[in-house]
């Protein structure tokens, strides 16, 4: 059986809305459907009949996420009730997940034509109330928050795993002696980039604002914040010698991303030149309270499986869960010239909604291979409870 090329035609995503922000009063499952429908939209020449599945990831899936979002998504965007849809859930590497998955779908052929993204609105996850053991208990219940993290944790779970996850990127920060200057320094660097790439229009071909929403912009940049505002800042996880803040780690958001998928045929029919041709993929495991460091091994298996190296790459979408967690990986990968990653901002200043976060990485190493008319580019995200993906996209 031969293995069938994987282009990305297009790719969209909606402003990202910061938590209780713009984006705070519009359903998750409708953030999703916007950004399907916008894809569809592009492609006038394509059959919307025709897309196979549509693939979305979502981490939380506790709220009106439920009931597989990315089937709502279809029936809400107006497609034909024929087109099917799958939710994904990787957590953090949900949106990136759902690409790899259709990609895989459309190499092996199973599928011609697809769309896949990702979608999380962390203002709206709700509190969850587990049923009790038994019937008509007396006692007070515990409501959990379903935005961020670990709850209902398994008690069999060694402590050392369920740290909060700020806490894991302290142990990164303790492991390579990162500095809190140092993250506060990569935090302002990622506002700047970010700000600077909003200003070129260099967002303008992928950022489809939702309507009837005032938000143009990511909303969680700050063009202002200095070295001394961030200093201000007090550690978030630990008292006594912290280093990671709320000015150095990614915000909590709301946002959709989602691309289109084809195959050669499906290439004809769209009628457009793809952004770039998706090239290998790689996923690895590493202790849980060490997440923030699982891109570094899913990286360098994703560029051996493509015969790249890291002076090969053009640009490298890392997704900034934590200042830390992006600076331990740096650290691990000298190889890597450090101007080329994420030269458009990173999540610390444009936002990490969990289930999408992948998929608008994938989409911005698209978009920026186009622009730059050939190049090999990386996209990888860490993973809580331990996990690191990785996918390598060519021009």
């Amino acid at each position: 059986m031969s293995i069938r090329d994987v282009y990305i035609v297009d790719a969209v995503r909606t402003p990202i809305g910061k938590f209780g922000g713009a984006l705070a009063s519009v359903r998750p499952d409708d953030l999703a459907a916007h950004v399907v429908r916008a894809l569809v939209d592009r492609s006038p020449a394509l059959d919307p009949a025709r897309v196979d599945d549509v693939y979305f990831g979502d981490a939380n899936g506790a709220g009106e996420d439920n009931r597989d979002v990315a089937r709502m998504a279809v029936l809400l965007a107006g497609l034909p009730v024929t087109v099917p849809g799958v939710t994904v859930n990787r957590l953090c590497g949900s949106g990136l997940e759902a690409v790899i998955q259709a990609a895989r779908a459309i190499a092996l052929g199973d599928a011609s034509v697809a769309i896949a993204g990702g979608v999380e609105s962390m203002s709206r996850a709700p509190w969850v109330l587990q049923k009790p053991e038994r019937a008509f208990p007396a006692g007070h219940q515990q409501l959990h928050s379903t935005t961020l993290g670990w709850r209902m944790t398994n008690p069999r779970m060694p402590a050392e795993w369920t740290v909060a996850l700020g806490e894991g990127a302290e142990l990164v920060a303790d492991k390579h002696g990162i500095t809190r200057e140092q993250q506060d320094s990569f935090a302002l660097a990622s506002h700047r980039k970010a700000a600077e790439a909003w200003a070129k229009g260099l967002y303008d071909d992928e950022v489809v604002p939702y309507p009837g929403v005032e938000l143009t912009r990511d909303e969680c940049i700050r063009d202002n914040t200095s070295m001394e505002a961030l200093a201000k800042l007090k550690p978030a996880f630990r008292g006594e010698g912290g280093t990671v803040t709320p000015g150095n780690s990614s915000p909590l958001n709301d946002g959709a991303a989602a691309l289109l998928l084809v195959d050669e045929d499906g290439l004809r029919e769209t009628g457009r030149e793809p952004l770039a041709r998706i090239r290998t993929s790689a996923v690895t495991g590493i202790e849980p309270q060490l997440f923030g460091l699982g891109p570094v091994a899913a990286v360098r298996r994703a560029l051996e499986k493509a015969g790249r190296s890291f002076a090969d790459l053009t640009t490298f979408e890392l997704n900034e869960a934590f200042a830390a967690q992006s600076l331990g990986c740096l650290a691990e990968w000298p190889e890597l010239d450090p101007e080329i990653v994420n030269p458009r901002g990173g999540a610390v200043a444009i936002g990490h909604p969990l289930g999408a976060s992948g998929a608008r990485l994938a989409g911005s190493v698209a978009h920026q291979l186009a622009a730059a008319g050939s190049g090999t580019g990386l996209a990888a995200l860490c993973i809580g409870v331990g996990q690191g993906l990785a996918l390598v996209l060519e021009r």
